[in-house]
């Protein structure tokens, strides 16, 4: 039997073909290369809002989505470049949503991209 209440979990873990994402609240916290398990401090998902998800169509259409994405789908986040410009990053092909392991959850602090995050909102 499946819960059909609202979803109170705050974290989330989206795994793409070479990357795993992990998302608190809708915002990226953390970002992982499954190949090598290193966590990748840099990359440009760190700290942005998970906007939704890209739709993939038989036909070779593609649509966005502000619905949360699932598997098949890739997901987006936005930001505003250098320039003030709005930008958007998008994913691979999501093949898993599940929850991150608390060992994960509790690494998230000893990251840059965390450090960041309690600042901005201290």
């Amino acid at each position: 039997m499946e819960y059909a209440g609202n979803e109170r979990r705050r974290h989330s873990l989206i795994v793409t073909r070479n990357t795993e994402y992990h998302i608190k609240d809708g915002v990226c916290v953390a970002v992982r290369d499954r190949n090598t398990k290193r966590w990748a401090e840099g990359h440009a998902a760190v700290s942005l809002r998970l906007e939704g998800g890209v739709r993939f169509f038989d036909n070779g259409s593609v649509v966005p989505s502000l619905e949360p994405p699932q598997p098949g789908d890739a997901m987006y986040f936005s930001y505003k470049n250098e320039r003030g410009e709005d930008r958007q990053l998008i994913t691979s092909r999501i093949e898993q949503v599940d929850r991150p392991s608390k060992k994960d959850v509790l690494t998230y602090a000893t990251l840059r991209g965390g450090k960041r995050e309690r600042r901005a909102s201290a």
